[in-house]
């Protein structure tokens, strides 16, 4: 059976079983303050277990893409070494809410393994929640029961709440679990120790297999549970573990899950695939598993970055090129050549991948890139603290150096740990240990978010958004909660229904205020949890409950309305004067600007700039209709409207049309009635992002408005300073090339100066051990010059020490050059002494290298101490 078929057959299974099957969410989650991406099958369905939203089926089936990097057995640095964990993995699940429970479950769970996989039953083992006395949890006597109907006794096993009772979070739904485990051990081996020994006891043959999660409980803040009004069943099979099982390999890397990309790096590095735990298979195995999680990250609509989600892709982007970089010694791009195998592999079930191939290719490739530039520095920063370690008969590289290695060269602590054992030097490795929890307790605490429990003022579900054609509502509080981070406190207010605006699709939420009982609330922002609406207030009073009004500033929606209506117009004329190829990266839209990333491989010129300011505004000026419907998806998507990828749509969706030969979108934004309101369009600045990506920055309305006016106030100012010339641009052109003229007479001025004062230095030339030293405070225009002196005596010396001081501007500067030869024989480093000599006495700091380095500082007084101790070194 293949891997497809394996898909198949389980979709088909709960499709037969009344189960609606929907796609899988992207991997990239919006809207949810507590994850970066998709990491298990439940994180889409959040909200119906919270009871925030209604489920449109009782029963649901899918398979999600889920990335996980972080937790038990999910350290990045380990995936790969051994053969069954992953950063991207699929998870099938089955799915309901609020209709069957515990009975069914387990019986489907059963079924479709042993009937329709065929697993041998005799190597199947289920646990069931022993119970928690301290928590007074009773044992799952009904998931017992089930059990006791299927298999043997023997086969059951009791878990305790570690094992067997699974949370969404420190709080929220949760419930006790049942697994159904497999053992793949030979029968000889299973003739030594029973099976039922080995399990949750991490033996990488008797894993888990499928769990089932009987969500019937609510964790609150203080610890405590409560019964959820409605019982939910969320199950969870990783599919390629089990493919490994039915397709009887020892490795979730044997399969054909991952056989084509083991093959194609095979081809491309011309080498073979061992399957063992040596680096050169744990290299193969890297780059099978992570040109999934970049390739899918990147179509779902995230870019590596140095910062949150893009920061995770980059680093898991690096660790591939690492490894074959070190292990199979391929020193070029590897992994974009590997996407379009996968692309093609999973067309069928993740199409997002294929349909955006070239422009992942090109973002992979131009990332690799970048890095290998960046590891070939490493490689020398690694040669510079070798060297230096040796110098100082220190068999030791430093915690710090070695963190700095990974945190800036991306070098990981085994590849640092390989170079320093061939030069027969070790790696302080607990230093290095307390220099990442440094960073990890930094990381911590800047995301760090202290929710309290809601407080239900009035029972139900929030209506929510109602304020596309109303600015104003009567309603009531639903819930409100306390929440803080980042040293601010703050609430949060969940109403019946809303005219503010919660951020999403790249339009910021409204602000504005409620009214209550003789009160006003200000509200200072709006967002979406999942899809629960929420709006910030930095005080509530102490009174919530009664009526509600709640008001939207009207003229901040306006302008925020103005700006989004005006990006879906130059996002049609982007594609018809770039190209097709064109599509949304990123947005935002606020009252000031919009900001547009968009897929494009070169730079937006000039005249292609005028080109869509000139179509947008005469769409502006043509005053079409904004015509909005609801829409069956794929009657939306027929009708020719644009969706964007990393973006989940329901079954019927709201399309924004201005012009149907035009622009159509599939968009929940606000929007003006007619394209005349806006007014009118400037682009101010286009710019790269990152490969493939470029951004637009561009104002509307008012806005638009503004900035003319500032522009024309400018060009006023100009000409006022010029006197008003008749032909500005002329004596503009004059202007530059007097300057440049007048620039160029200086510079060779300044040379014939620095000529003169290094005459007069090599003059004052004093040797001391062999070694010629210049010690000197000198008069010179710029920080620039100093040191083009102190490198221009370099070549009038042989072993030579220079220390130049200036006073430049009531600044202190100060240039230290000395030869390798007086470097290697005295361990004199002019970076070292510019960092522990110069710059502490002249207040400020430099850099530079161990022959030539600079600083620049505050006090002026100590030059002559500075000349003194350094020559006191000689």
């Amino acid at each position: 059976m293949t891997a497809s078929e394996i898909r198949q057959h389980f979709l088909d299974f709960f499709k037969s079983k009344g189960h609606t099957i929907v796609p899988s969410a992207p991997i990239i989650v919006k809207n949810d303050p507590t994850l970066l991406f998709t990491n298990a099958g439940m994180n889409q369905f959040k909200d119906y277990f919270l009871g925030n939203k209604k489920s449109p089926s009782n029963r649901i089936a899918d398979t999600q893409k889920c990335l996980r990097v972080s937790g038990k057995h999910n350290d990045l640095e380990e995936v790969g070494v051994d053969t069954y964990h992953h950063t991207m993995f699929e998870m099938l699940g089955n799915w309901s809410f609020g209709d069957y429970f515990k009975a069914e479950a387990i019986a489907w769970s059963w079924e479709l393994l042993t009937e329709v996989y065929k697993l041998d039953k005799d190597r199947l083992y289920v646990t069931v929640f022993e119970g928690d006395a301290k928590e007074n949890i009773p044992s799952s006597s009904i998931a017992l029961e089930e059990w006791k109907k299927i298999v043997p006794q023997e086969r059951i096993i009791f878990g305790n709440k570690k094992d067997n009772f699974w949370e969404m979070g420190d709080t929220g739904p949760c419930g006790p679990c049942s697994e159904i485990h497999v053992d793949c051990r030979s029968d000889d081996e299973r003739a030594k120790i029973p099976g039922r020994d080995l399990v949750n006891k991490d033996h990488p043959q008797v894993i888990e297999i499928w769990n089932n999660v009987f969500i019937q409980y609510n964790r609150k803040k203080d610890g405590s549970l409560e019964p959820l009004p409605e019982r939910h069943v969320d199950t969870g099979m990783g599919f390629e573990r089990l493919v490994r099982v039915l397709q009887n390999k020892q490795s979730n890397y044997d399969t054909d899950v991952f056989s084509n990309t083991i093959q194609e790096t095979e081809k491309i590095t011309n080498k073979k695939y061992k399957a063992l735990d040596d680096k050169e298979s744990i290299a193969f195995r890297v780059l099978a598993d992570h040109i999934r999680a970049i390739g899918f990250t990147i179509a779902d609509g995230q870019l590596p970055s140095n910062t949150g989600a893009g920061y995770v892709i980059r680093r898991i982007l690096r660790r591939a090129v690492r490894y074959y970089y070190s292990y199979l010694d391929y020193k070029q791009p590897l992994l974009f050549q590997l996407l379009p195998i996968i692309a093609n592999q999973f067309k069928e079930v993740f199409p997002e991948l294929i349909q955006q191939k070239d422009f992942v290719v090109k973002v992979i490739k131009e990332e690799e890139e970048s890095f290998l530039r960046t590891l070939e520095k490493g490689l020398k920063k690694m040669d510079s603290i070798i060297e230096h370690a040796k110098k100082d008969n220190n068999a030791i590289i430093g915690g710090t150096e070695a963190f700095e290695l990974l945190d800036t060269y991306g070098f990981p602590i085994d590849l640092t740990r390989l170079i320093a054992q061939e030069n027969n030097l070790n790696v302080d490795e607990d230093g290095f240990e307390k220099e990442m929890q440094i960073q990890k307790n930094r990381s911590r605490a800047a995301t760090a978010l202290d929710t309290e429990d809601w407080q239900i003022l009035n029972e139900g579900s929030s209506k929510g958004f109602i304020g596309y054609d109303n600015l104003e509502t009567t309603t009531k509080v639903l819930r409100y909660r306390k929440v803080k981070g980042k040293g601010k406190e703050l609430f949060q207010i969940v109403l019946d229904s809303t005219t503010f605006y919660a951020e999403s699709g790249g339009q910021v939420g409204d602000s504005g205020v409620l009214y209550i009982n003789g009160n006003s609330i200000n509200i200072i922002d709006t967002k979406k949890e999942n899809d629960l609406i929420i709006h910030f207030a930095e005080e509530i009073g102490t009174d919530l409950l009664g009526e509600v009004v709640a008001k939207v500033d009207g003229s901040k929606r306006k302008a925020i309305t103005v700006h989004h209506s005006v990006t879906h117009l130059m996002h049609a004329a982007l594609r018809s004067v770039l190209g097709a190829h064109v599509a949304q990266k990123g947005s935002m839209v606020n009252q000031e600007q919009l900001r547009f990333d968009f897929s494009h491989f070169a730079k937006v010129t000039d005249e292609e700039i005028s080109k869509v300011e000139e179509m947008v505004n005469e769409k502006i000026r043509e005053n079409i209709p904004v015509v909005i419907k609801s829409l069956p998806k794929d009657e939306a998507i027929a009708l020719g409207a644009m969706a964007l990828f990393g973006e989940k749509y329901g079954d019927t969706v709201r399309v924004v049309i201005m012009d149907p030969a035009y622009s159509i979108e599939l968009c929940g934004g606000t929007h003006v009635g007619h394209t005349g309101e806006i007014g009118y369009f400037k682009i101010k600045t286009e710019s790269a992002v990152a490969a493939g990506v470029r951004r637009i920055e561009a104002v509307s309305g008012k806005a638009a408005e503004d900035i003319i006016n500032m522009q024309s106030e400018q060009l006023k100012l100009i000409k006022d300073l010029l006197k008003n010339p008749k032909e500005l641009e002329k004596s503009i052109q004059q202007l530059i090339a007097d300057n440049n003229s007048l620039t160029k007479r200086i510079e060779s001025l300044e040379a014939r100066q620095l000529v003169g004062i290094r005459n007069e230095l090599l003059q004052k030339d004093e040797i001391i051990n062999n070694v010629s030293f210049i010690g000197e405070t000198v008069e010179v225009p710029s920080a620039d010059a100093l040191k083009k002196l102190c490198f221009d005596l370099k070549h009038h010396l042989h072993d030579h020490v220079i220390v130049l001081c200036s006073n430049i501007g009531g600044k202190a500067f100060v240039a230290i050059g000395i030869s390798e030869t007086v470097n290697a024989a005295k361990n004199l480093d002019a970076g070292k002494l510019i960092k522990e000599v110069a710059g502490p006495k002249i207040n400020g700091g430099g850099g530079g290298q161990k022959t030539l380095a600079t600083a620049g500082g505050q006090e002026i007084g100590k030059f002559d101490q500075i000349i003194k101790e350094i020559k006191s070194l000689l």
